[in-house]
């Protein structure tokens, strides 16, 4: 691939988490030289657990508006970006989990004004990465946005929320371990641009979770404070490479083919889980690893845990590689057969 001198990445300025730091956003704002008028983005529960504090301090120095939102759709990004630019914003702050962020970070980067991260549970690494995930035509699509210029979480916030979002957080980001093979194999057979940095950043980001698995438990804050950190290197990384690869291979393909076959069953990095499963089985590496960091933190790691059937599986796994055709994997350009879907979700237990 040739050489380019010029190249885009956009990090967080400022990351603050811990105990009780939503009091902090104010000061936040202040040392990343955010002034003016702001307008915050939630929904109707993340406006009574963090919106409405936020909001409070964030008044002392600021012109506050705030806009609730609903779904991660074009419509509700451009009703957002229609009053940032009524109000003349200066900047957002997301105060919410997935849909909140993926929808400020893509109107910020359409309005061409900073953001700030404000997750109030973990679910992703989208808390951190330059991608926003977006329905558009009934179908969810990866679509450039930016990085926050800044995050604050709270871990006691993040820590009330339902487990399971923080377990399917963690699932998202051990499935890093087989975004980056996909993308060696990539650069190996396709001659695709390939970062080392970018997928050492990944990589300790799923390994910091493997690690630590066994002090991801439910109603422990120190969790938290584990699995944000891994969020965080991973959503980096993403800036680092400009692109969602050292974070997203065959296991995301797997998991958006699932969500059109079995829509609602399960949370997007809890299908991530379960496809990294397979997909370091295809790589031929240590896929048992995996699924027992996951059932340690109390992940899914069979169909039958995502609340989908075997069908289900053996169909996404053979539509997988048609999600995003231009993204090279150890699918390959052809998927794989019935049979092989078959013997795979057998062999690793999925099924």
């Amino acid at each position: 691939m040739p050489f380019s001198k010029q190249k885009l990445m956009e990090f967080p300025r400022d990351v603050v988490v811990g105990h009780g730091v939503i009091d902090d956003i104010s000061e936040l704002c202040e040392r990343v030289n955010l002034e003016g008028t702001c307008l915050v983005v939630h929904d109707e529960m993340t406006k009574r657990i963090a919106g409405e504090r936020s909001m409070s301090f964030l008044s002392k120095n600021h012109d506050v508006h705030d806009i609730v939102v609903e779904r991660a759709t074009m419509n509700e990004m451009r009703r957002v970006k229609r009053l940032a630019k009524k109000i003349e914003a200066d900047f957002l702050i997301a105060v919410g989990g997935g849909t909140v962020i993926d929808i400020a970070k893509l109107a910020s980067f359409r309005y061409e004004v900073p953001f700030v991260s404000v997750p109030t549970v973990a679910s992703h690494d989208g808390i951190a990465s330059p991608r926003a995930s977006i329905k558009e035509n009934d179908a969810a699509s990866s679509k450039e946005a930016r990085s926050p210029l800044a995050i604050l979480a709270d871990t006691e916030i993040i820590s009330k929320a339902p487990y399971r979002m923080l377990a399917s957080g963690c699932a998202d980001v051990i499935s890093n371990l087989t975004a980056i093979l996909d993308w060696e194999l990539a650069a190996r057979l396709k001659g695709e641009y390939y970062s080392s940095f970018a997928v050492a950043l990944a990589k300790t980001s799923a390994e910091s979770l493997l690690e630590n698995a066994q002090f991801i438990k439910p109603g422990i804050e120190e969790a938290v404070w584990i699995a944000v950190k891994g969020m965080i290197v991973s959503g980096v990384a993403m800036s680092v490479a400009n692109s969602s690869r050292p974070a997203s291979g065959a296991e995301h393909m797997f998991s958006h083919a699932l969500d059109k076959i079995a829509p609602g069953k399960a949370l997007h990095g809890e299908q991530c889980g379960v496809g990294a499963i397979m997909m370091m089985y295809l790589h031929g590496g240590d896929w048992e690893r995996i699924r027992d960091a996951l059932r340690e933190i109390g992940a899914p790691t069979t169909a039958k845990e995502l609340g989908v059937t075997k069908k289900d599986v053996i169909k996404a796994l053979q539509m997988a590689h048609k999600v995003r055709p231009g993204r090279y994997t150890i699918l390959g350009t052809d998927g794989i057969p019935k049979e092989a879907a078959e013997k795979l979700v057998k062999i690793t237990g999925v099924v």
